[in-house]
């Protein structure tokens, strides 16, 4: 493989492992949006309170198994809180009000953290040392590579949940069509808060990856803004979609920032996918994956 190919197909790589991170954090979203039409604006809060309250508890000494398991309880605690004190008072109210809603639900939860633990920001060690290791010519970070396989299995293990589980089906019948569902029998009220408890999962394991990429800080709350062109690109009701679409966006902005950067300016990295995104709405607002509504007047 000659030098430019192998920078090429490393830049790729890198862009690809990056994009399977974004389409964890989107995924978050996915799962509120596909049952209940509510964009959770609060993903990115539930995520730094997740990497928060983990190092705060090995800071303190406790086994990492330990903190992972208290922090899960926190977690599905936290969601469940969420659906039953905010969410499902706010039933049947305008999506504007419900996305009002999550978005105070996160301030909320970024001054409890800010009151519980400070603003300081903490160093998060999960392990995996970050130096690039050689296949086949082209150097990856043993990190990324750990990080991709992490959120490579959540996404497997949420699509084989929705496919071959009966609460998986139940979310997918709630998806399709909500009243439907409910006169066949299913509780609605139930699947919601299931839901926002797997929400608040995903949000744990995203934080863990990205508070130890970037460092555990209030800033990590703005991962989500990563996730906003992913959700546009694949549709904002599909898991696949969110899956293609976050690789699509890792490599483009990979891509873009060694490429083009050089003749642009430095910076493109951070909002090249917007303009995809942008143009993409232009042209297909449901996204790649999405469901387009038909309304009938």
């Amino acid at each position: 493989m000659s030098p430019d190919l192998a920078f090429l197909v490393e830049v790729l790589v890198g862009g690809l492992l990056s994009g399977v991170m974004y389409a964890l954090v989107a995924i978050g979203f996915v799962l509120i949006y596909k049952t209940s039409g509510v964009l959770n604006f609060a993903q990115g809060a539930m995520l730094l309170f997740a990497a928060l309250t983990f190092v705060s508890l090995t800071e303190r000494g406790v086994p990492f198994a330990g903190a992972f398991v208290a922090t899960l309880g926190v977690m599905v605690l936290l969601g469940l809180t969420i659906e039953r004190a905010v969410l499902r008072p706010l039933v049947n109210q305008p999506p504007i009000t419900l996305f009002m809603a999550t978005l105070g639900v996160a301030y909320v939860i970024e001054g409890a953290a800010q009151l519980a633990w400070g603003t300081q920001v903490h160093g998060l060690d999960l392990g995996i040392d970050d130096t690039p290791i050689d296949i086949a010519g082209v150097f990856v970070s043993r990190f990324d590579l750990f990080a991709a396989a992490v959120a490579g299995l959540m996404v497997a293990v949420l699509s084989l949940f929705f496919r071959y589980t009966r609460t998986g089906l139940a979310f997918r019948a709630v998806a399709d069509d909500p009243l439907a569902a409910l006169n066949t029998g299913l509780r609605l009220p139930r699947i919601w808060a299931a839901v926002w408890i797997a929400s608040g999962i995903v949000a744990l394991v995203a934080g863990l990856l990205w508070g130890a990429r970037l460092g555990v800080q209030f800033s990590l709350s703005l991962v989500v803004l990563k996730a906003l062109p992913v959700l546009v690109l694949g549709g904002f009701d599909s898991i696949l979609g969110a899956i293609v679409a976050g690789l699509i966006v890792g490599a483009v902005e990979k891509l873009s920032e060694v490429y083009l950067g050089p003749f642009i300016g430095g910076g493109i990295e951070g909002w090249i996918a917007y303009v995809a995104a942008l143009g993409f709405l232009l042209v297909r607002p449901s996204g790649l994956f999405g469901v387009r509504s038909v309304e009938r007047v």
